[in-house]
């Protein structure tokens, strides 16, 4: 098979699509979303996360795609800091004990309203946010209560490959997931 015939595999149902439409920023949880939820702490007191790499391929190709990847997580540390700077993710929001007024500050700040807005959260803290995006996504292992509100829930679990889920379906409904999938069949070898 060759490059330029490839289509891809991935598909959604129409209707979700249609909801997903005109998303702009894609707000994330860390804890339980970017992370499985399980805190490693060191005999030092250091916090220790595991994170995808599915899941940061998908946030830099949903920057890529024009869709603004943005972090708001209740706690901080030096591993989420670095994660989100690894990343290139320029907005984010750590030790947000009210997660709404963080995330209204960074919206304001893209100069985006919450009909343009999509959040993925597993938990009651981000239910605020669920609840007024224009389209919510939960992980596979999210709390009950963060699954009913969600428009789409995940078949992965945070932190292995439900945000990469979430940000694809939003790259296929703003109809740029087939170029960037065609821009990564590319080599930069010019070798014969």
């Amino acid at each position: 098979m060759d490059a330029a015939t490839l289509t891809p595999a991935l598909s959604f149902a129409p209707e979700l699509l249609l909801q997903a439409q005109g998303i702009r920023a894609a707000i994330f949880d860390v804890d339980g979303v970017l992370t499985d939820g399980r805190i490693y702490l060191s005999e030092r007191g250091e916090e220790v996360k595991a994170f995808s790499t599915l899941d940061g391929h998908g946030l830099k190709l949903l920057a890529q795609g024009g869709i603004a990847p943005v972090v708001v997580t209740g706690r901080d540390s030096p591993a989420v800091r670095r994660r989100v700077a690894d990343l290139g993710i320029a907005h984010a929001a750590y030790g947000a004990q009210d997660k709404l007024a963080a995330a209204t500050s960074l919206l304001a700040a893209l100069q985006l309203d919450w009909n343009q807005v999509a959040v993925m959260g597993d938990d009651w803290p981000d239910l605020p946010l669920m609840t007024r995006a224009a389209f919510a996504c939960a992980p596979a292992n999210a709390h009950v209560e963060a699954k009913a509100v969600a428009q789409y829930v995940t078949s992965a679990s945070g932190g292995h490959g439900a945000a990469r889920e979430c940000c694809d379906l939003l790259l296929v409904a703003a109809g740029r997931y087939a170029s960037l999938l065609h821009g990564h069949l590319v080599t930069l070898d010019k070798a014969p």
